[in-house]
């Protein structure tokens, strides 16, 4: 089971047709609040966000969870244009596990669904 953290709909149509090919489950959620209640309610293997997101806040859900001890464990991976340093530099701070170019992220999509 993978959180889906996106509302691009490019990466969203990716992500959804690979975990399809693959056979993982994905479940979408697209506020902060829907992020930790989609971690409580279904114990996912990670946590996948597009930090570029507006609607979905990605920094506001990465420190929602790792600020719960039940939560802060859950692997956290969030996508991000490659220039934005400083975007990189608030994610990190914020807590998350890893952040990949879109570019390392779109190669890299099928090995981290499979390793969830």
């Amino acid at each position: 089971m993978v959180i889906v953290a996106v509302d691009d709909l490019m990466f969203s149509s990716r992500i959804s047709s690979a975990a399809k090919a693959l056979g993982v489950e994905i479940a979408f959620a697209r506020s902060p609040e829907a992020v930790v209640a989609a971690v409580r309610e279904r114990s996912p293997r990670l946590v996948i966000l597009d930090l570029n997101s507006q609607r979905v806040r990605p920094l506001e859900a990465v420190a929602a969870l790792k600020a719960d001890a039940a939560l802060a464990s859950v692997p956290t991976v969030g996508f991000v244009s490659h220039v934005q340093a400083d975007l990189i530099a608030q994610a990190r701070a914020a807590g998350i596990d890893q952040v990949l170019a879109r570019s390392a992220f779109v190669q890299q999509l099928s090995e981290l669904l499979q390793e969830a």
